[in-house]
């Protein structure tokens, strides 16, 4: 490791617990027009687990105490009750599709987070998946707290144990061969490689495809965003080269439990998560941007082909609507 990482990981590597709530209330105080906080779920089908993350964080974030100021699920294209449950538990629920009609939209996670600027206020923008199990506050404002109490902090991964399973795993009972490796195979086998071959400044982030990080807007609005899987890498990335590793950072949120996808769902992932790498390192294109698995059929393998995330969105700040909604 890079002896800046080493030394970085020692001044921008914090626990939740480093920073309480009443530091963070009182830093927000200080100056609430830059410490507004706007929370997001990008979401698709996921009844099952988006009410109690938002019902937490209503609870614990914006009545019992007022660190969040907006909270809304960006539903992606549901088919199940997602939208319906988001906005019962106390969410503005926004429909991709209606952000931004002049862009068609295309199916993808960041396609979503990219849209999610435009209907959101806050200076500070925190990105939560809708799938965790276990939801606590601390995801939250585990990550806003940086933002809040350093003005040098531009963006903060969450970092945890991420057991594969459904049992215990966590820093007192780690899981064979590490809880932090467990269940993040695409980050271990495609995500830690190329970062540490190609971006190796970025060696030290734990958790570096995590769905929960925060940023300040005026960082997110100057990067652009890869459609799918890609999205968490590309920011990432480009973060790094536009306002340098001191600005980066990461907090110790405890334990992650979610749906984990199957193998062939994690292949494209990695594609797309190669794809989006690829496109930084060269800024060319790729031969045949498209992934072939295969499964089994009645009379044997049937090859599969799916096409691999390529595009992606320009800075927020470029977009005429965005820059008009900001001077209003």
């Amino acid at each position: 490791m890079l002896e800046e990482v080493e030394s970085w990981l020692t001044r921008r590597s914090w626990s939740a617990a480093d920073r309480p709530l009443d530091r963070l209330l009182a830093a927000k105080a200080k100056d609430p027009r830059r410490g507004s906080v706007s929370v997001v779920l990008p979401a698709l089908n996921e009844e099952a687990t988006v009410g109690g993350i938002v019902t937490t964080i209503r609870r614990e974030l914006m009545e019992k105490v007022r660190l969040v100021d907006e909270l809304v699920v960006i539903d992606s294209g549901s088919t199940d009750a997602t939208a319906k449950v988001a906005r019962e538990a106390g969410a503005r629920v926004v429909h991709r599709d209606g952000i931004l009609p002049r862009i068609p939209a295309v199916p993808g996670k960041g396609e979503v987070l990219w849209r999610s600027l435009l209907v959101t206020h806050g200076d500070i923008v925190c990105f939560v998946d809708a799938d965790l199990r276990d939801f606590s506050a601390d995801f939250v404002s585990g990550i806003v707290g940086p933002l809040l109490t350093d003005p040098e902090v531009c963006l903060v991964k969450a970092m945890y144990d991420r057991p594969f399973g459904d049992g215990p795993a966590g820093p007192a009972e780690p899981a064979p061969g590490g809880a932090a490796a467990q269940g993040g195979r695409v980050t271990e086998l495609v995500a830690r490689p190329l970062l540490n071959l190609h971006w190796p400044r970025l060696a030290g982030f734990v958790q570096p495809l995590g769905g929960e990080y925060a940023a300040r807007r005026s960082l997110l609005e100057q990067l652009p965003f890869p459609v799918g899987y890609g999205v968490e890498l590309g920011l990432l990335v480009d973060a790094l080269h536009t306002v340098g590793l001191d600005a980066l950072a990461q907090v110790d949120v405890g334990v992650r439990r979610h749906r984990h996808q199957d193998g062939q769902a994690l292949g494209r992932m990695a594609a797309a998560i190669y794809r989006t790498a690829q496109l930084r390192l060269s800024r060319g294109h790729l031969v045949r941007p498209a992934l072939t698995q295969f499964e089994r059929g009645e009379h044997g393998f049937v090859p599969r082909t799916h096409p691999v995330d390529t595009e992606e969105r320009p800075p927020m700040r470029e977009i005429e609507e965005y820059v008009q909604r900001r001077a209003a």
